[in-house]
């Protein structure tokens, strides 16, 4: 449908409807044909204002917790880097600590035999001996050397052969070379010979 202006332009009646059409809140178009339904869109588009509003809030804390966490992964990236870093030079501190200590050993042995070959160094040896021990106590080692009759034990000794012996069977009769325990864990098993009996 046209309409004449005052200028005597033609202007589209119904296109200028369709845009005001648009324009018009759709509660509003409705409740001119059904005032209750009209209501109930009005009603209908609050609701979805208010869930779209929840949703673009919902999302923007989603974003802030992604953001935090990433955050927190690279600080415990960082955390594990830095005590990795601070255990491996703990343990380079305490070996050296260890090592100092058993260079003096090594000194006091060597000066043991730059000693005149008809001099008997056998107490410096003993005292030498006793100085490594200590080192060694220090550290919390203690050596495994099972008394003659002591039952086997397989987590602590090793069976380098069977004897006849006056000792009870599957008893130690002698140690070969003495085992070391480190803080209750065996570094070395005691190499012992076990008695068959008689």
């Amino acid at each position: 449908m046209h309409e004449e202006t005052a200028d005597g332009t033609e202007t589209d009646a119904a296109g200028d409807d369709a845009d005001g059409d648009e324009t018009t809140d759709l509660a509003d178009r409705v409740a001119e044909y059904d005032a209750d339904l009209g209501s109930a869109v009005a009603d209908l588009q609050a609701q979805v204002d208010t869930l779209e509003s929840e949703l673009a809030d919902a999302e923007e804390r989603a974003d802030d917790l992604e953001s935090k966490l990433k955050r927190k992964q690279a600080d415990f990236q960082n955390y594990k880097k830095r005590a990795k870093k601070r255990e491996e030079e703990i343990k380079e501190r305490a070996t050296e600590d260890f090592v100092t200590r058993l260079v003096s050993v090594r000194d006091d042995l060597v000066r043991a035999l730059d000693q005149d070959e008809d001099v008997d160094i056998r107490d410096g040896v003993e005292s030498t001996l006793e100085t490594f021990d200590r080192v060694l106590e220090d550290e919390n080692v203690t050596p495994i050397e099972p008394d003659a009759g002591t039952e086997v034990d397989p987590m602590r000794h090793q069976v380098m052969m069977r004897v006849e012996s006056d000792q009870p069977e599957g008893t130690v009769v002698d140690v070969y070379r003495p085992g070391y325990e480190m803080a209750g864990a065996v570094i070395q098993e005691a190499q012992v010979t076990v008695s068959e009996g008689q």
